[in-house]
């Protein structure tokens, strides 16, 4: 893609939450994503080992003709967004801030529950939103082991995934939470899921709109932003199989689009010829 696009990456097909947003808020841009499949998930990784994947990645989508990059990874944000602007200072980034603030509004309990991964809750962005946001509400952290695996195997409403959303929600409801914060950008696609477990009174919070959001924002602060009126491309690159990116995409109009495969060397990610 020789134009000026935008840039979007995951561990997985998580962002794709991310990218569909800015699909139907941007129509006119063109976008890249890289699902970095052969990785997946982030979550349990090393700090530094994240740091390195999204620094590569970032230098894969600069060549594509990134103008801005999305860090579509609630894991890759907390590690490696504060590395990416100081090694990237020309390029514009997007970044994944769990979304306490619209929690902590909308909860009357006072509990707000947030799902998210190891990593996330250990970063300093999370300390610091809930610090700035969170003041007179009770923030209770939950993992969800294996929910990205079963969401990147296409499996949204099975026994297993069940299972899982079931075990997570359990202590976040029992502690009275009645705003859910989604942590972790594999997670809206599960939310039919979590707000069936959750009950009607608890409102799960998806961050993606907001996401597409700030990157309208930033377009249009920097003058950046695409002045067609035909749809952009969509190029959707992978680092695991094809054929996981291809069912995926073609499970919403906003993911349609052509699907490379890239591989790691050494390293640095390239396409494959």
């Amino acid at each position: 893609m020789a134009s000026p696009c935008i840039g979007l990456f995951d561990s997985g097909i998580g962002g794709l939450s991310i990218l569909r947003e800015v699909r139907r808020l941007l129509p006119a841009e063109d976008l890249v994503y890289v699902a970095d499949q052969a990785h997946v998930p982030y979550g349990s990784r090393p700090k530094e080992e994240v740091r390195s994947f999204s620094e590569a990645i970032t230098r894969f989508l600069i060549d594509r003709q990134a103008k801005l990059v999305v860090v579509a990874c609630n894991t890759a944000s907390a590690v490696a967004l504060h590395p990416l602007r100081r090694t990237f200072p020309q390029v514009p980034f997007v970044g994944m801030e769990p979304a306490v603030k619209p929690a902590a509004q909308a909860t009357r309990s006072g509990v707000v529950g947030v799902l998210a991964t190891p990593a996330t809750f250990q970063g300093e962005l999370f300390a610091s939103v809930v610090e700035r946001f969170a003041a007179g509400v009770r923030v209770v952290e939950q993992t969800a082991p294996g929910l990205v695996e079963q969401i990147e195997a296409g499996d949204l409403d099975g026994p297993v995934t069940r299972g899982i959303v079931d075990r997570a929600l359990r202590p976040l409801l029992e502690q009275g939470a009645d705003a859910i914060v989604l942590g972790c950008t594999h997670y809206p696609f599960v939310i039919p899921l979590i707000q069936e477990l959750a009950g009607p009174n608890v409102q799960v919070i998806d961050p993606s709109p907001a996401i597409a959001r700030q990157t309208q924002r930033l377009l249009a602060e920097k003058r950046i932003a695409a002045d067609g009126v035909e749809p952009g491309r969509v190029v959707l690159y992978t680092s695991g199989d094809t054929e996981s990116l291809q069912a995926w995409s073609a499970r919403a109009p906003e993911f349609a689009g052509e699907i490379e495969r890239a591989q790691w060397i050494a390293g640095t990610l390239a396409t494959v010829a």
